[in-house]
């Protein structure tokens, strides 16, 4: 059978001259490049004729900046190669003997790491848009990009990088649609959790009623519940001795001031993240729509910019609601990083393990464990490297089970404490600390004993950096799955027919067409027509099934699905 012929490619960068832009159609990338000019009035004409007549993949600078314009004039790309998003992953990665040259003007702003030694994984810094989007460095970065991959060893890093791309035309796509939001639910459960809407700067009534009974039981009426140094000084003055005031803390003391306390601050949190000025600032024209940053978490885990788009409360998914005639299709992975920890690692044992929907009553059946508390505590601790209270005595257990799944997280510690990279499956590599000596010794070489020391200080360093390259690879690589599972739920939509009754709060490119709405990290909401249902239930399950063939080839493991149809997103 003949391969199908790759589709071309058109770069596309602002001109030299800094009037209008520059787009070459490109058959042969090692070929001259001639391009076109176009000026800005017409740029937007041109891309929607070139992409109606070859859908070529596209190659820019930065989707993020790129691709919501064409969105608005209803213009939806189908292939693309984000430059500065591949740049990112080619110049980092530890899969290439030789990675790509780093460069200043190719920095994303949008997503760093933590300065310190120990690199954060959910460290977020907004994008500034320093850069131009020439076309002369376009073409440039994408030559060099091409030239690295051509000494990758294998062809994952390709499909990483055309993953990654494919999920910033998703991520902006789903920022124009918008997720269908009820501000009459949302208003509602609001009310009947906090009471009706407060004056500005107000307590609402059921917060204030909760505050009331707090300095009454405090002993204390001039207590302010919302600062926590005052409200622990008044805690220690009736006897309650925590040391903060979280929900841990709390939940452990048995005194008749902890229940109100505790569902006061879950009420101060809902109205502080997703009450009624979170409506306002959020949700217009019945759509809620955030700003994703692909690839904003270092393990490759998107990030979003403003409106909590990945923390949306559980007491909310009811407002997540379709529009007349349409319906949302949810599914989520069950367990998805320990499912993917065994395919990582080729365990046959936890493979087993991870039949069926309960991959925790599965580990119960192996041996290992006597309970699922105890499998959930064990399995989760190997993958975060806990190493004392319950995670810490059950590990030796996993060890003995499954050996290989065990093997990769411990052999990725010891990378990790040892200053070193380690590398996702499809070639994300972890950030470099900033000494390259975590060893435990000082830095100077002298020799520190005793508690406190410099020596104690940087072996923390090290098992705390050994704790995140462990969890690095695993959550590294359940974000690619995820990527994956993205781009073909994308593909498959594209190919159903549009719909008979529009949504036409969804904007111009999918008023009529089934589309992704939200994505959680493991989980996925699809908005369509309620006649393509079951047709869009059944392309997300064979969309995930595509993604374990893709990512594990040869080795079966299963990644089950919840999937839910119904006019709302909630469970």
């Amino acid at each position: 059978m003949t391969p199908p012929e790759p589709p071309p490619h058109a770069v596309v960068g602002r001109a030299g001259d800094g009037r209008g832009w520059s787009i070459a159609r490109v058959e042969d990338p090692d070929a001259d490049i001639v391009a076109e000019h176009v000026p800005d009035d017409v740029l937007a004409v041109r891309i929607r004729d070139l992409e109606e007549r070859y859908a070529p993949r596209w190659i820019v600078r930065s989707l993020r900046s790129f691709y919501p314009p064409l969105l608005e004039r209803g213009i939806r790309l189908r292939r693309a190669w984000d430059l500065l998003l591949c740049h990112a992953i080619l110049r980092d990665t530890d899969a290439l003997d030789t990675p790509l040259t780093a460069s200043a003007s190719w920095m994303r702003a949008d997503a760093i790491p933590e300065a310190g030694e120990q690199p954060g994984l959910f460290d977020v810094v907004p994008a500034d848009g320093r850069h131009g989007d020439g076309f002369d460095d376009a073409v440039a970065q994408w030559r060099a990009q091409r030239a690295a991959l051509r000494r990758a060893r294998d062809g994952r890093l390709a499909l990483l990088c055309t993953a990654e791309s494919t999920g910033a035309l998703v991520a902006e796509e789903m920022t124009a649609a918008g997720v269908p939001w009820s501000r009459r639910i949302h208003e509602r459960i609001l009310e009947e959790e906090l009471g009706p809407r407060p004056l500005r700067g107000a307590r609402p009534a059921r917060m204030a009623e909760l505050a009331t009974l707090i300095a009454a039981h405090l002993n204390d009426e001039s207590v302010n519940v919302d600062s926590p140094p005052r409200l622990l000084r008044a805690l220690h003055r009736v006897g309650v001795f925590v040391e903060s005031t979280s929900k841990r803390s709390l939940a452990e003391v048995d005194h008749p001031v902890i229940a109100p306390l505790l569902e006061y601050k879950r009420l101060a949190r809902l109205h502080a993240a997703n009450g009624w000025a979170w409506l306002d600032d959020w949700v217009h024209g019945d759509r809620f729509r955030p700003v994703y940053l692909t690839g904003g978490v270092v393990t490759g885990r998107w990030a979003s910019s403003g409106g909590g788009a990945l923390q949306i409360p559980r007491l909310l998914r009811a407002a997540v609601h379709a529009d007349p005639g349409w319906t949302l299709v949810s599914a989520d992975v069950a367990q998805l990083e320990p499912r993917v920890l065994a395919a990582m690692a080729r365990d046959d044992a936890m493979a087993d393990a991870a039949r069926g929907a309960d991959l925790y009553e599965g580990v119960v059946r192996s041996g290992a464990v006597a309970t699922r508390r105890e499998a959930k505590y064990a399995v989760l601790g190997a993958m975060y490297g806990a190493t004392t209270g319950e995670s810490g005595r059950l590990a030796p257990r996993l060890r003995s089970v499954f050996p290989r799944a065990m093997g990769l997280v411990d052999a990725a510690a010891r990378v990790g404490e040892a200053g070193g990279v380690v590398s996702t499956l499809l070639g994300r590599s972890s950030p470099r600390p900033a000494s390259s000596r975590v060893d435990g010794a000082p830095r100077d070489g002298s020799q520190s004993i005793g508690e406190g020391t410099p020596g104690d200080e940087s072996r923390a360093r090290a098992r705390d950096r050994g704790r995140f390259t462990r969890n690095f690879i695993v959550q590294g690589t359940a974000a690619e799955w995820a990527l994956v599972w993205l781009a073909e739920i994308r593909h498959r939509l594209m190919a159903l027919p549009p719909a008979s009754v529009p949504a036409p709060a969804s904007g111009p490119v999918f008023a009529t067409r089934p589309h992704l709405s939200l994505f959680l990290h493991d989980e996925v909401v699809v908005h369509c027509p309620a006649e393509q249902a079951d047709a869009v239930a059944q392309i997300v399950r064979d969309a995930a099934a595509a993604a374990t063939a893709r990512l594990f080839p040869g080795f079966a493991v299963d990644v089950p699905l919840d999937v839910h149809i119904g006019d709302d997103a909630g469970k």
